[in-house]
């Protein structure tokens, strides 16, 4: 089976949301992309309180300081879109859980059922200080109430649900997602795997490298079966890419940097390990919209003639 293949929409600041979102969504799906996908960053501290993913000394990049919300971003490409499949890779404690389990029906009816909710609990305790619902240290507990709300109203009416956030009685919730919307999870630790075995539908994790995300990847699969997972698991790989137009020289190259051909060979070796899909996140280092929809033209044919 053909790698299904995914595109991350452009939110940074050298691209013009409203004109260069639906011109890329509509760009990419007709070079041949299965879905688009956005991602969330709510603000650029400074100072921070904390390094880039919590880690003592690591500065935030620079592109952070310009991310457009990520579900009026998917909105805008929806529009313009049929087929594509549209995809979020969400911080869910920075949103309250019945509305944005409503934002997501109404955006997979308007569609027609394309929504993909990617959902994570995020790292940065400076966007949790100014956006979160519960303080950083019951992110767990927040993301299992959401996704329980988030079945809950996408299911049939009379909804009612009785969680710590979120109170409902008895009453009709609607439009309906046309069809169950799968929720994938990042499942990076023991903890986060067993949510993501008993709750969600999916995982999705960002590049770790072949040898640790196979790991990660049967570790998943042998506990899914373990616990009687009742479908079989999905699996969609985010990569930031790190592209240029001549091949990266020397030894210290790592996956997913260089040119069309560079990326390629990664993607070859990471469908290897038995995924359903890999979006690429070319945006960062371009310059605008028209670069990025020829890099993406250029690494969709490469993938492509190389059977990936």
């Amino acid at each position: 089976m053909v790698l299904r293949l995914g595109l991350a929409l452009p939110q940074m600041r050298q691209y013009d949301i409203g004109k260069d979102v639906p011109d890329v969504a509509r760009t990419a799906e007709n070079i041949g992309y299965d879905s688009l996908w956005v991602f969330e960053r709510a603000l650029f501290p400074e100072p921070p309180s904390q390094g880039l993913y919590g880690l003592e000394g690591l500065p935030w990049p620079d592109h952070y300081r310009h991310v457009a919300e990520p579900l009026v971003t998917l909105t805008l490409a929806a529009a313009v879109t049929s087929r594509a499949r549209l995809g979020t890779s969400l911080i869910a404690p920075l949103h309250v859980p019945f509305q944005l389990a409503k934002s997501l029906a109404s955006l997979d009816a308007a569609s027609g059922g394309r929504v993909v909710a990617g959902l994570g609990t995020g790292w940065s305790l400076d966007e949790y200080a100014a956006a979160a619902v519960r303080p950083f240290e019951e992110r767990g507990q927040v993301l299992e109430e959401l996704i329980g709300v988030c079945r809950a109203v996408w299911g049939p009416d009379p909804v009612s649900y009785d969680g710590r956030l979120t109170k409902i009685t008895s009453a009709v919730v609607g439009p309906k997602p046309r069809r169950p919307i799968p929720i994938l999870l990042s499942g990076s630790t023991a903890r986060a795997r067993r949510r993501l075995v008993d709750h969600a539908d999916g995982w999705l994790p960002v590049g770790l490298g072949v040898d640790e995300l196979a790991t990660q990847w049967r570790q998943l699969r042998a506990l899914a079966a373990e616990r009687r997972h009742i479908r079989p698991l999905r699996s969609v790989l985010r990569i930031n890419v790190q592209y240029r137009s001549k091949a990266y020289e020397g030894a210290d190259r790592h996956p997913f940097q260089g040119n069309a051909d560079q990326l390629t060979e990664d993607l070859a070796a990471h469908a290897a390990i038995g995924l359903d899909e890999i979006f690429l996140d070319l945006q960062y280092g371009l310059r605008d919209a028209e670069e990025l929809k020829d890099v993406a033209a250029e690494v969709y044919a490469s993938a492509r003639a190389a059977g990936v």
